[in-house]
């Protein structure tokens, strides 16, 4: 699960990954995996709020991503969170960082995340 969360200046939310971590240092949107027992509104819901302490009020589907890095295979399933309640914090001990969209391109975004980027831009431009 994947969330896009935007601040009330349109930024974008980033999280860097911990040292440890697989890709450690890396910056990524914000999420984690499904359980296999969730639905994937309520996997969303409660990485969110084990990462960041926010309560996901409304969020949507946005894209789904497959990615094959040479270690191993990830599938992304990205929301937009269109209403939460709290400020997002850093729970787990993570960096974080508001981006505007235009800044996402050189923000040291994970491969795997990189398409989310593309998809935002598409979504502002004007059609």
């Amino acid at each position: 699960m994947v969330a896009i969360i935007r601040d009330a200046k349109g930024r974008v939310l980033l999280s860097q990954r911990v040292p440890g971590a697989h890709m450690a240092g890396a910056w990524e949107f914000p999420g984690g995996k499904k359980e296999p027992d969730e639905t994937r509104f309520d996997a969303l819901e409660r990485e969110l709020t084990e990462e960041l302490g926010i309560a996901v009020v409304a969020a949507a589907p946005f894209i789904e991503i497959a990615h094959a890095y040479p270690d191993r295979n990830v599938h992304l399933d990205v929301w937009v969170v269109t209403d939460y309640a709290r400020e997002p914090l850093a729970r787990e001990g993570q960096r974080l960082h508001w981006a505007t969209v235009a800044e996402l391109e050189d923000s040291g975004l994970l491969e795997a995340d990189r398409p989310i980027v593309a998809a935002l831009r598409a979504l502002a431009e004007p059609c």
